[in-house]
C-alpha cells in the first residue's frame, strides 16, 4: 500500500538548456510539507511537469522523473491555457475569494478543466494499485475525486483545498456547480484551513445535492464523507534555524547597516487582486498624513512576487502599484530616506529570511486567503520572540494566531491604527504575543498538518468499513435468508412512509403501488408469515391501501389496531382533548412557514414540513421542539421529531408497546423489524436479541444492520420470497 499525492504541480522545475533537461526541487509550502512523504520509498507525486515536453521526450522524462518517485501528466500550451489560466483561474479562484466580477464563464474553459481531470486519472490508473491511499490537493482538481471513485469504488481518497470556499450565495452562481460538488463528494475526507471553509461545503453541498449531513459528515448514496479543518502548517525549524546561518547573517548585517534606528515594515505577496496590496499602501499612505512624527522613522519594504502579469486584470494591478508607490515616495521622500521600498520580484530564502527576522513589523491584510503562510514564516523566524504581525481576518491563520493584531482589510483606518499600535507596543507585549504564536506556529507545522490528514483518512476508511458490515445486503442478507428457509412461524413488522415507499412532497402521493401490492401478496401467500403494517399514518387510509390484502394493521403509531378480517379497535382510555390547544399553537407555525401545513389523526397531531423551503423547516422544527416540549409532557403528550414531521401523540402511544401487545402469546421463531424514523427505534428496543432489526438510512440507531433506502428494503423482501419459491420448487 503506498500513498499517492496527486496536485497541479509536481514539486520539481523543469528547465531546459542545450537540449538537456535538469529538474530542480520547488520551494513550495506543499512541496515542502509532502518532501517526507513521497521521497520515502513507498510513495509517488503525481502533477504536471511545469513545462509542454514534446511527445517524442516524453518517455525519457518519465524515466528520469521516476527516480524521483514522481509521475507526469503532460498538457498542451492549449489545455494549460484553458484548464489552469482559464477555468482554474478566471472561474473557481474570484468565485472563491468573493471576487465574483472577475469571474468569466466560458463554456470551453470548462470542457477542457472536465477533459484534463480524466486526463490526470488516466495517468494516475498507471500508477495506482487497488490498496492506495490517494491524496488529491486543491481546486486545479475538483473533479477528480469523483472520477477515480467511478474506477475505483473502494480506494480510500483524500481531498485538500488550499483556497477558502465560498459560502452556498456565492458557490452556486457557478454554472457547473453540481459537477464540481459531486467531483469532490468521491472523496472519503475533505480537508478545508478552517471550520469557515467546512460550514460553507457543508451547507452548499447539502443544498445543491441530494446529500443529507448530521453535523460534519455527508451521507450520500451508502457512503459518508467527513468534512473537517486541518490548519496547514509551515516548516517551523527550517524558518527558525535559517537566522543564524553565515548566510543570512551576512544578508541580515548588509540590510541593517545605517537603519538601526528606523523602524522597519515588512509585506510579502504575489500579485494577485485577493492579497490586499493597493489597501496597505493606502492605510500607509494615510499614516503619513495623520502621523507626520512618523515621517522619516518607518519604512515599508513590499515585495511583490511577479504572477500571471499577461492577464488584463493583473496587469492592471500592477500598474496601479507601480503609479501608487511611485506618486507616495515622490510627494515624501527625502534625500536620504524613502517611505516605500518596492521589489516586483522574488527573492531567494536566506534574503526573505533576513528580512523576516529583522522586520519589526509584518503586514499580512490580505481581502481573502485560505491560509497564508508568510504570517507563520514570520512567526517562526523571529527567535528573539518580538516583532509585531498585522494580520487580516480574512485570512485562514487569524483564527490560529489570535494574538497578532487583527484587522478588517477593507478598513483602510483599521490597517492604520494597528500600524500605530505596533509601532508603540512595548516589547515585554510584543514578546508575550510572539512567543504564544510561536508555539502555535511550531507545533501545529506542516508535518502535523500531513499526519493528522493520514490519520483522519485512515479513521473515515475504517469507520466506512464497519458501516459496510451493518449494511444488510449480500452477506447479512443471506445470514436472513437463511433463517428464513428454515423458520415456520414467521412475523415481519414494516412500517410504511420512507420503509416501504419513498417520500413525496405530498403526502397522499405516496399510496403503494403495483410492486408493492405484488410483494406483500408474495409475502402473505406463504402461511408461515404473518406481515404487521405499522405506520404513523391515519387508520382509515391503511384500510383503504391495505383493507384488502391478508394483513394486519396497526396504525397511528398503535393508538389503531386490526387483525385481518376484524374490524378496528383503538386504545381503550385515550383522550383528544388536548388537540385544539396544541393545534392553535401549530397554526401560529404553520402561518410563518410556507410549505408546511398540519395533518390531524384521531389520538395526534402531526406538523409537516417537507415542502418549506430548506433550512427554513428545520428552523421552525427546533422552535416547535423546544417551545412546546414542556407543554406536551404537561399534557400527557409525546413529542416526536421525524423525517420532516414533528408529531404529537399520547404518550401511551408507541409502536414499540403496539408490537409487545401483538406478540403477546405468540412465540414466533422468525422477526423481522425494519423502519426509518424516530417511532421506530421503539420497535427495535424492545423486540427479542434473536430479531432482525433493520434501520433504513445509516444513522445512529438501536437496530442491528441498516439499509439505504426503500428500493433496498424490496430486494431484500423479494429475496426472501423467492427464496421460499427456491425451497418450494
Amino acid at each position: 500500500m503506498k500513498t499517492v499525492i496527486i496536485s497541479n504541480r509536481l514539486p520539481v522545475k523543469i528547465i531546459e538548456e542545450n537540449n538537456e533537461y535538469t529538474f530542480i526541487p520547488s520551494e513550495g509550502g506543499l512541496a515542502t510539507g509532502l518532501g517526507d512523504v513521497y521521497k520515502s520509498g513507498n510513495s509517488i507525486w503525481i502533477g504536471w511537469p511545469g513545462i509542454e515536453v514534446p511527445e517524442e521526450r516524453q518517455e525519457e522524462v518519465t524515466q528520469k522523473l521516476a527516480e524521483l518517485n514522481l509521475y507526469p501528466v503532460f498538457l498542451t500550451q492549449n489545455e494549460i491555457n484553458l484548464y489552469y489560466e482559464g477555468f482554474s483561474n478566471e472561474v473557481l479562484w474570484p468565485v472563491f475569494h468573493y471576487l465574483v466580477t472577475y469571474a468569466n464563464y466560458e463554456q470551453s474553459y470548462w470542457d477542457c478543466y472536465r477533459s484534463v481531470n480524466e486526463k490526470f486519472a488516466k495517468s494516475a490508473m498507471h500508477v495506482l494499485d487497488r490498496k492506495d491511499k490517494i491524496w488529491i490537493q486543491d481546486y486545479q482538481l475538483l473533479l477528480l475525486p469523483g472520477i477515480l471513485r467511478e474506477k475505483l469504488p473502494n480506494a480510500t481518497i483524500g481531498f485538500f483545498q488550499h483556497i477558502p470556499f465560498p459560502s452556498y450565495e456565492i458557490f452556486r452562481l457557478i454554472p457547473w456547480r453540481e459537477e464540481l460538488l459531486n467531483g469532490l463528494i468521491g472523496a472519503d475526507l475533505i480537508g478545508f484551513h478552517t471550520y469557515d471553509d467546512v460550514r460553507h461545503f457543508i451547507s452548499t453541498a447539502t443544498r445543491l445535492l441530494p446529500v443529507n449531513s448530521s453535523s460534519n459528515v455527508l451521507n450520500s448514496h451508502e457512503r459518508q464523507i467527513v468534512i473537517e479543518a486541518f490548519p496547514m502548517g509551515i516548516d517551523f525549524d527550517k524558518f527558525s534555524d535559517l537566522p543564524v546561518t553565515e548566510k543570512v547573517k551576512k544578508e541580515i548585517d548588509y540590510f541593517r547597516t545605517g537603519k538601526e534606528e528606523m523602524k522597519v515594515i515588512l509585506s510579502i505577496d504575489r500579485l494577485d487582486y485577493s492579497k490586499g496590496i493597493l489597501e496597505r499602501l493606502k492605510a500607509m499612505e494615510l499614516l503619513l498624513q495623520e502621523h507626520p512624527e512618523y515621517i522619516g522613522k518607518i519604512e515599508l519594504f513590499m515585495i511583490v512576487v511577479p504572477s500571471r502579469d499577461t492577464v488584463p486584470q493583473y496587469s492592471e494591478l500592477r500598474d496601479q502599484i507601480d503609479q501608487f508607490v511611485g506618486n507616495l515616495n515622490a510627494r515624501y521622500r527625502s534625500i536620504n530616506w524613502i517611505p516605500v521600498n518596492y521589489f516586483y520580484r522574488s527573492f531567494p530564502i536566506e534574503v526573505l529570511s533576513a528580512l523576516y527576522s529583522t522586520a519589526d513589523i509584518c503586514l499580512v491584510t490580505p481581502m481573502r486567503d485560505g491560509m497564508n503562510l508568510v504570517s507563520k514564516e514570520y512567526v517562526a523566524s523571529r527567535n528573539h520572540e518580538d516583532g509585531v504581525l498585522i494580520l487580516s481576518e480574512m485570512a485562514g491563520a487569524s483564527k490560529e494566531l489570535t494574538d497578532a493584531v487583527i484587522v478588517n482589510p477593507n478598513n483602510i483606518g483599521d490597517i492604520m491604527e494597528a500600524i500605530v499600535t505596533a509601532l508603540k507596543m512595548p516589547l515585554e507585549e510584543q514578546q508575550q504575543r510572539m512567543k504564544a504564536m510561536r508555539a502555535i506556529v511550531e507545533k501545529f507545522n506542516v508535518k502535523h498538518w500531513v499526519n493528522n490528514f493520514i490519520l483522519r483518512l485512515n479513521e473515515v476508511k475504517d469507520s466506512q468499513k464497519s458501516l459496510l458490515t451493518k449494511h444488510a445486503v449480500n452477506s447479512i442478507n443471506e445470514v436472513i435468508a437463511a433463517k428464513y428457509a428454515i423458520t415456520t412461524d414467521r412475523v415481519l413488522f414494516l412500517d410504511y412512509d420512507g420503509t416501504l415507499v419513498d417520500f413525496t412532497g405530498n403526502i397522499d402521493d405516496a399510496s403503494p403501488d403495483d410492486e408493492l401490492y405484488d410483494l406483500i401478496e408474495n409475502l402473505t401467500l406463504d402461511h408461515a408469515n404473518k406481515v404487521i403494517i405499522i405506520s404513523g399514518r391515519r387508520h382509515e387510509t391503511l384500510e383503504q391501501w391495505f383493507g384488502h390484502l391478508k394483513v394486519d394493521l396497526i396504525a397511528e403509531h398503535g393508538a389503531w389496531q386490526k387483525s385481518y378480517g376484524d374490524k378496528w379497535n383503538s386504545l381503550p382510555l385515550l383522550t383528544d382533548q388536548w388537540k385544539q390547544e396544541i393545534k392553535t399553537l401549530l397554526e401560529t407555525y404553520t402561518d410563518r412557514t410556507p410549505g408546511s401545513f398540519i395533518e390531524e389523526k384521531s389520538y395526534s397531531m402531526v406538523w409537516h414540513y417537507r415542502k418549506a423551503e430548506d433550512g427554513l423547516g428545520d428552523l421552525r422544527a427546533n422552535e416547535i421542539v423546544s417551545h412546546m416540549k414542556i407543554l406536551a409532557a404537561d399534557k400527557g403528550l409525546q413529542l416526536m421529531p421525524g423525517n420532516k414531521v414533528i408529531e404529537f401523540k399520547n404518550i401511551e402511544v408507541n409502536k414499540g408497546k403496539a408490537a409487545l401487545n401483538w406478540l403477546y402469546d405468540k412465540n414466533p421463531d422468525f422477526i423481522l423489524a425494519l423502519g426509518d424514523d424516530h417511532t421506530d427505534e421503539d420497535i427495535f428496543k424492545v423486540l427479542p436479541d434473536n430479531a432482525f432489526t433493520i434501520k433504513v438510512g445509516n444513522n445512529i440507531s438501536e437496530a442491528k444492520y441498516y439499509l439505504n433506502d426503500f428500493k433496498e428494503v424490496r430486494k431484500l423482501l423479494w429475496s426472501l420470497v423467492k427464496e421460499e419459491f427456491i425451497e418450494r420448487g
